[in-house]
């Protein structure tokens, strides 16, 4: 088999998987959530970095020519590195992408005010990586982020359709609406903050349009097999999912339902 990699943090990359398959059902695909060192939205660079190149490398271990970094802060802290200097060395044949910029390639058609609001982990906020990279293809697009801490913790301990969550959506929207009433694009730039969509909905004016990734990151990965070819010809095609986790196989199994909408076998890996 050679899959495509999929790596994240934790269970929020299960979001992108999840439209992976159903955009591109025919490949075989690897999941790997570090869920043991996770979340990564607080650690540093150097940490981020390590701990996503060791992934990576267990991902090129398991025969993953190609491997998506389905996670917000590993794409902004450690991606640009591992590319160019790591890969060359390591397996330059082999290619690490991220979901930050297949997401500035598009979000700039989304305003009409061109106000556009950027949610994610303090991690992805403060790399400043959502401006950069939509300042590239969108010059004229004003970027407002704000830091949400308290998602992920709500969302991965059950109680992202309780009230608490309420309290801490309604507060987040409230800070970065109040930052630019013009605002009428919001990116979730974090995999988890799907699972938080209706509630975000509740607290938005009508008209916003919200924005998840894994619909993105499909679309652009299915651009870039027709562009690469010989990449493409790499990748196995026997329709199977794995799924790993740096922590507990059968915790991971109990959550991962929520992500990926259907009952998952997990397997763990050594991955440090």
């Amino acid at each position: 088999m050679a899959p495509i990699g999929v790596f994240d943090s934790g269970y929020g990359g299960l979001t992108v998987l999840k439209e992976l398959v159903r955009e591109l059902p025919e490949y075989d695909y690897l999941y790997l959530g570090d869920n043991a060192r996770a979340p990564y939205g607080s650690r540093s660079y150097e940490t981020v970095y390590e701990y996503t190149l060791e992934c990576v490398k267990w991902l090129f271990g398991q025969g993953c020519p190609l491997v998506i970094l389905a996670c917000n802060t590993a794409s902004a802290k450690a991606l640009r590195t591992i590319q160019q200097k790591d890969l060359p060395n390591m397996a330059p044949d082999n290619r690490v992408l991220g979901v930050i910029r297949p997401t500035a390639e598009m979000i700039g058609t989304t305003s009409i005010t061109g106000h556009i609001g950027v949610l994610g982990t303090q991690g992805t906020v403060q790399s400043g990586s959502y401006e950069i990279e939509i300042s590239h293809f969108f010059p004229a697009t004003k970027v407002h982020t704000h830091a949400c801490p308290m998602w992920v913790p709500v969302i991965e301990n059950g109680e992202y359709n309780g009230p608490g969550a309420d309290y801490f959506v309604k507060k987040d929207l409230d800070a970065l609406l109040k930052s630019e009433p013009q605002i009428d694009s919001i990116l979730l730039a974090c995999t988890h903050y799907p699972l938080l969509l209706e509630k975000i909905k509740k607290y938005i004016p009508e008209g916003t349009r919200v924005i998840s990734q894994g619909k993105v990151v499909a679309d652009s990965l299915a651009l870039y097999l027709k562009r690469h070819p010989e990449m493409e010809l790499r990748l196995s095609k026997n329709r199977q999912r794995h799924f790993f986790t740096s922590d507990s196989a059968l915790e991971f199994e109990r959550q991962a339902n929520l992500f990926f909408g259907e009952q998952v076998r997990a397997q763990h890996a050594d991955v440090g």
